[in-house]
């Protein structure tokens, strides 16, 4: 959609968001706009005594005292043979006060001139930073009394940060000593906010004016807030950013709607919490979109929408009239987003966005999107953590691989389980967030980037630094916050806001490639989101505790979202992770890498003696701390993680033995996260509380997180899904009934017949426009495989994995629908069930569900009593075999199938048919037949090393020795240079025992 780019005038005018102190997407906070006081003129006048002496009379005192120090001529070569004096010394040292005052001059010019400007940033002074910040400091105080305090630049409100002009950062740096000076750059960045609301009330106030006179002229537009899609929230920003095209415009939307009553009876009292369904007035030179209209130019919406703005309109002028700031005065009151630091060396942890605006809406608009019934019960907290779902749905994805591999290994009778369950109720809801929330996408990209980062600094012989936390902005660049400076990174990795961040933008991320190193920070794990960008904490690397405080339960859903990350994480090798207090349940996410343990005691025993271990195994090896041990030559020792979470609230007593335990944890690669009822736990280098409405604060950092958290009713789905999927179940494991039954008589042919198993045909269907026609194909895909029903929004998300918005979506829908028809009685061939899911009528089958049909009625149904229904149906179940699923599917199309455990069901189920089907034609001695259906299933799996067995037995049954010994040595040169698996040659040693002497001939 076009932008259409406002006048500046009209920008200025009517929002004070040109200004440079934008305000941050956080919850407002009452400020107390203070009188100028009688202290603020004494610090504003010892500030020009010392601006006075510094600049004029250092100068002025060198002059009369010492005069210039230079030569009055170019020096000659007996100028280097003179005795050096004293007065050779006192020169020398003039030259360097000299230069000294020139450089602290050009830092007040600089700070003065953006100060009075009032755009931008101050420019740094090369090689001056305590002289600038002095600088700063100065004319800070001296301004802010004088008349050009409201247009203060953040340089000045943020005492001693830097950020360059224009720039848009993702994040600010972090605080090498947590703590340090943040209370009183939070003091000051509060007295300059403050003073430039107050100076731009007048500006707000006309604003509002201007929205009511629009309003009167009857030139007034709308706008409906869409719901939440996959990870895409709308926002107040996004929404000025398309219609009025600027999305730092989102004040004037949200100072015409500011508590006017909504449809469903609430107000909206801060800029980023709206909700699904809102309606907002938009200024008169809103442009673009189908939603912003008159109430009664709206043909494109329905009644019900048409009434909802008109009532709503109805709010406008009693909002214009009682709207408006607070009144000047010494003790008025307003309401001040506070302001995001600028980044520095000294600033404490906080993310920086180009333009601070409102977060996406849907985050806090949880009941009403239930409400309206567009989630669907999707639990919210796996929706809104892409990269915990994508772990955990990439470890289920294996663990039900392993269970098919587990069950075809152990079939018996030709039978087994080969498909798994079908999740239900909770379980069925989370596997669906799963499906919509995860980003698998920016999980590669952070894992390639990690292993780039440090195969790049291998190659130059450079340490990894440390590094306490990372930060994924939603534009993709991912942002490292360092400890301390170490230089200038390798390329694409460019210097951040400091030399205390290095980044990585999306577009160079992207073209790196795997890497063959170790993973240099697995300790990563996600912590929440501040507007738009994702903290994920480098636990190991925390110079000490970390300490989390709060209600149990809200530390209990903490916990549990940091271990099911750690345990299942695609950015790590291996890790060991033990809890304490909690998570016993935990296990089946990942048995190898989560222990238990009961108590302190046993916490205290085991630690000890791998602290211990730790640090011999770093001195023997030569190595200052474990990310020495991760590059270079020694980095096949990993250093793996260890992660220790304990929920438990420890004693006094227990809480000082792990402060000493943790005291030398850092350079070890041991974290400790420690649950505490207070806020108070000796030895915590970080302190962080979660409240009950899912903040994680850490005052001292300066962060306040949208927390990423796991609820006890999310992770006993989330277990349920991974138990259900133990291979080690038994006879409770996975069902051998198909999911869908197809009817395979006569009668039973189906209107619409789908051929997936090789290149994808429809039969019964015209085809779609060209157009759409890709697109159609894909969404009747999904849905062919998933016969017990898909949610629209996991169809929303597997055709538009970057998000898409609601009315696209059931546009497609309708198409869908129109293509596909109904039945001879009228019903539609694509319905919705109970739970608002998208079902297929039975009437539209493909060729894969034939095939489970034809081979489940063979080994279990019909077939088990008739030996000729038995090879008929097998006979037919193998026909349909034409190549690999979708084998001609288009490039970039079909990526939801990298979730799904198809690719690994089709060849099993190939396989046991082809097996089947030789079982049969063996016992009447057909041995040729035999080899034709082994030969005719190997074509799609060709890596079963069971058909290679029977094809070896049923060769062996041709009595043709040289026909085996030629298969033999077909098999050999197919294993490469791993050679063939132990039951491979034990089978071969059996039926063709001089078939080592021709591999020896060979070699």
């Amino acid at each position: 959609m076009p932008r259409r780019r406002t006048s500046s005038s009209s920008s200025s005018s009517t929002a004070p968001s040109a200004g440079p102190a934008a305000p941050r997407n956080r919850t407002p906070q009452p400020v107390r706009v203070r009188r100028r006081s009688f202290g603020d003129f004494v610090k504003a006048f010892l500030a020009f005594a010392v601006l006075l002496v510094l600049v004029a009379g250092v100068p002025l005192a060198l002059a009369m005292t010492v005069g210039w120090p230079l030569p009055d001529g170019a020096p000659g070569l007996d100028w280097l043979q003179r005795e050096i004096t004293v007065q050779t010394f006192l020169h020398i040292l003039t030259v360097i006060v000299w230069l000294a005052w020139a450089q602290f001059t050009a830092c007040v010019l600089v700070e003065v001139k953006a100060a009075l400007s009032g755009v931008g940033v101050p420019g740094r002074v090369p090689g001056s930073g305590p002289s600038q910040l002095l600088a700063r400091q100065l004319v800070a105080a001296l301004l802010l009394v004088g008349a050009t305090a409201a247009s203060l630049t953040p340089g000045l409100s943020q005492l001693g940060q830097s950020l360059e002009g224009n720039q848009k950062p993702a994040v600010a740096a972090a605080q090498q000593t947590p703590g340090l000076f943040a209370q009183q750059q939070e003091q000051a960045a509060s007295t300059a906010s403050a003073l430039a609301e107050q100076a731009g009330q007048a500006g707000q106030a006309a604003a509002r004016a201007d929205g009511g006179a629009t309003a009167a002229s009857g030139d007034t537009k709308y706008y409906r807030i869409q719901p939440p899609e996959g990870r895409h929230h709308d926002s107040l920003w996004e929404v000025a950013e398309r219609h009025l095209g600027d999305g730092r415009r989102y004040k004037e939307i949200f100072e015409l709607n500011k508590d006017r009553v909504q449809p469903d009876g609430s107000k909206l009292s801060e800029a980023s919490l709206i909700r699904p369904g809102w309606i907002m007035e938009m200024p008169g030179d809103a442009r673009g979109g189908e939603l912003v209209e008159m109430p009664d130019e709206a043909p494109n919406v329905s009644e019900q929408v048409q009434q909802q703005i008109s009532d709503y309109a109805r709010t406008g002028g009693d909002h214009a009239q009682g709207g408006g700031g607070a009144q000047g005065g010494g003790d008025a009151h307003v309401s001040l987003p506070e302001q995001r630091p600028a980044p520095g060396p000294a600033t404490p942890v906080t993310p920086a966005t180009p333009a601070p605006g409102p977060a996406a809406g849907g985050q806090h608009a949880t009941p009403a999107a239930e409400e309206s019934g567009r989630s669907f019960g999707l639990p919210e907290a796996l929706l809104a953590a892409p990269l915990l779902a994508a772990g955990l749905l990439g470890a289920l994805g294996r663990r039900r691989r392993q269970a098919l591999w587990h069950s075809a290994l152990g079939a018996v009778g030709g039978r087994r389980g080969m498909e798994p369950p079908t999740p239900t109720g909770d379980a069925q809801d989370v596997q669906d967030a799963l499906l919509v929330g995860a980003d698998p996408d920016g999980v590669r990209l952070l894992d390639r980037s990690l292993r780039g980062l440090a195969a790049s600094l291998a190659a130059e012989s450079r340490p990894l630094p440390v590094v306490y936390a990372a930060w994924m902005g939603g534009n993709g660049d991912l942002h490292l916050q360092l400890a301390q400076p170490a230089g200038k990174p390798p390329t694409p990795w460019q210097v951040g806001q400091d030399q205390t961040f290095w980044m990585l933008a999306r577009a160079d991320a992207e073209r790196y490639e795997d890497a063959e190193t170790a993973a240099p920070y697995p300790g990563l794990v996600s912590l929440g989101t501040m507007d738009d960008s994702r903290l994920l904490l480098n636990l190991e690397a925390v110079p000490g505790l970390v300490s989390l405080s709060g209600a149990e339960a809200d530390r209990a859903a903490v916990f549990a979202s940091v271990a099911a990350e750690l345990a299942t994480n695609g950015w790590s090798d291996r890790m060991t992770i033990t809890l304490v207090g909690f998570g016993d349940d935990l296990t089946p996410l990942a048995p190898n890498r989560i222990r238990h343990l009961d108590g302190f005691e046993d916490l205290f025993e085991t630690m000890s003696a791998e602290t211990r271990q730790r640090r011999g195994a770093l001195g023997a090896a030569g190595h200052d701390s474990v990310l020495t041990g991760r590059t270079g030559p020694a980095q096949h020792t990993r250093w793996a993680p260890h992660l220790v979470l304990l929920a438990a609230q420890p004693s006094d007593e227990d809480a000082l033995r792990l402060a000493e335990l943790a005291a030398d944890a850092g350079r070890l690669g041991i974290g400790y996260l420690v649950g505490t009822g207070g806020t108070d736990l000796p030895g915590a280098a970080w302190e962080m509380e979660i409240t009950g409405d899912g903040k994680l604060l850490a005052p001292l950092l300066g962060l306040e997180l949208e927390a990423q958290l796991l609820p006890v009713a999310q992770q006993r789905a989330v277990v349920e899904l991974f138990t259900d999927a133990d291979p080690e179940r038994g006879p409770g494991g996975p069902a051998n009934t198909p999911p869908f039954l197809v009817d395979i008589s006569e009668q039973g042919r189906p209107a619409v017949y789908a051929r997936l198993v090789g290149s994808y045909e429809i039969i019964g269907l015209d085809a779609p426009d060209g157009e759409r026609s890709a697109q159609l194909h894909e969404a009747l895909a999904l849905l062919l495989l998933h016969r017990e029903g898909v949610h629209p929004r996991v169809l929303a998300s597997a055709l538009w994995p970057r998000g898409v918005t609601e009315d696209v979506r059931d546009a497609l829908l309708e198409r869908l629908r129109a293509w596909l028809g109904s039945d001879p009685d009228g019903t539609p061939r694509l319905g919705t069930d109970a739970t608002g899911r998208l079902t297929l009528a039975k009437s539209v089958v493909s060729d894969l569900d034939v095939l489970r049909s034809l081979y489940y009625e063979a080994t279990q149904g019909r077939g088990v009593d008739s030996r000729q229904v038995r090879g008929r149906l097998l006979t037919d179940a193998l026909v349909l075999v034409r190549g690999p699923l979708l084998a001609d599917r288009p490039e970039g199309r079909y990526r939801w199938l990298t979730h799904e455990i198809i690719d690994a069901q089709l060849p099993l189920l190939v396989a046991d048919t082809g097996l089947a089907l030789s079982e049969f034609h063996l016992e009447r001695d057909r041995a040729e037949k035999a080899i034709e259906a082994l030969n005719a299933a190997l074509r799609t799996a060709p890596a079963d090393e069971r058909l290679w067995h029977e094809l070896l037995r049923a060769t062996h049954a041709t009595d043709d020795a040289d026909r085996l010994r030629a298969l033999a040595a077909d098999l050999i040169g197919r294993s490469g240079a791993r050679g063939l698996p132990p039951r491979t040659e034990a089978l071969l040693d059996e039926l063709l025992p001089t078939w080592r002497d021709g591999v020896a001939a060979a070699g």
